[in-house]
């Protein structure tokens, strides 16, 4: 399967790109707002305190109508925004955005952000892929889409191919992993299909990365699902759900997930890497990224 996000994520708003890309200066306006309260729905646990994930990450994903153009530029920005890490995807230049690995490496730590992983199309060169990724300093290579499958022998040999993929990964010192959408997590022939991804690999092999959105869309219980598979999950996207009309995205704390209940759970459960990924926008993305840093810097979990 050739991998292309495109093909099965909404694009963002028709706003065109030049008019996405803030200054640093611009943006700072942001950190004016005040800090949020719990409100009555219990949806966000804002407030004084220390921030419970002060080294949070972005899936550049998340600015891909704007990064093409000018790829140091805009991670330039996002470092600006208060990232610490970065979670790259393989783009019309590549996960390394038109550099060789050791031009990605040394600019980003020009830039004090560290690249944790990168999304990709796994299903070939992965040899390649890892060696790049391991000179450019990624720990993990993440296969981000796989589409529902028909039955369950088909998540069974999905499952055999992670641990092959997984076993070329390790021979180059990288992790290999998979993030999941909502349609594994919906019943089929009264199984889940996550749970036979997890239950058919080697936790030595196959690492994996939980995004919160599509879990809660997909109508499970993210909090028992985290806690049943403790140790399986990695890495996770924190990134809102608006469920009506339709399920979409939004900025971090204007939709309808508790994430100062759930990041906890996910830290308890061995999840060690935090992803903020949006995939659309009220406004300007540049705009919802820079608000989607402050709501996490004065986010602190709540039991």
């Amino acid at each position: 399967m050739t991998f292309n996000r495109r093909l099965f994520l909404k694009s963002a708003g028709a706003a065109a790109a030049g008019s996405l890309v803030l200054t640093l200066a611009s943006c700072g306006g942001s950190k004016e707002k005040s800090s949020e309260s719990t409100d009555s729905t219990g949806v966000a646990s804002m407030g004084a305190g220390t921030p419970s994930i002060p080294d949070f990450g972005l899936q550049l994903y998340s600015v891909r109508d704007v990064i093409g153009a000018d790829p140091k530029g805009i991670l330039k920005q996002i470092a600006g925004f208060g990232y610490k890490k970065i979670e790259s995807y393989a783009g019309d230049k590549g996960f390394l955005w038109g550099m060789t690995p050791k031009e990605y490496k040394s600019y980003m730590d020009e830039l004090g952000i560290v690249t944790v992983s990168t999304h990709a199309d796994t299903t070939k060169d992965l040899e390649k892929i890892a060696n790049e990724a391991k000179e450019a300093g990624l720990s993990y290579i993440l296969q981000p889409y796989i589409g529902p499958q028909k039955s369950l022998d088909e998540w069974k040999k999905r499952a055999d191919e992670f641990n092959k993929r997984g076993e070329i990964c390790n021979k180059v010192g990288i992790k290999f992993g998979y993030h999941n959408h909502d349609y594994s997590f919906k019943d089929l022939d009264g199984k889940i299909p996550q749970e036979i991804l997890l239950d058919g690999t080697d936790k030595s092999l196959v690492h994996y990365e939980l995004d919160l959105m599509w879990i809660v869309a997909a109508k499970a219980d993210a909090a028992a699902h985290l806690k049943k598979y403790a140790g399986r999950y990695d890495l996770c996207h924190i990134k809102d759900l608006v469920s009506k009309p339709e399920n979409h995205s939004t900025d971090l704390g204007k939709g309808e997930i508790d994430f100062a209940s759930l990041l906890q759970v996910a830290s308890d459960t061995g999840v060690t890497q935090f992803i903020v990924e949006q995939e659309e926008y009220p406004g300007p993305v540049l705009t919802s990224i820079s608000n989607d840093a402050e709501y996490m810097k004065k986010l602190v979990f709540k039991a």
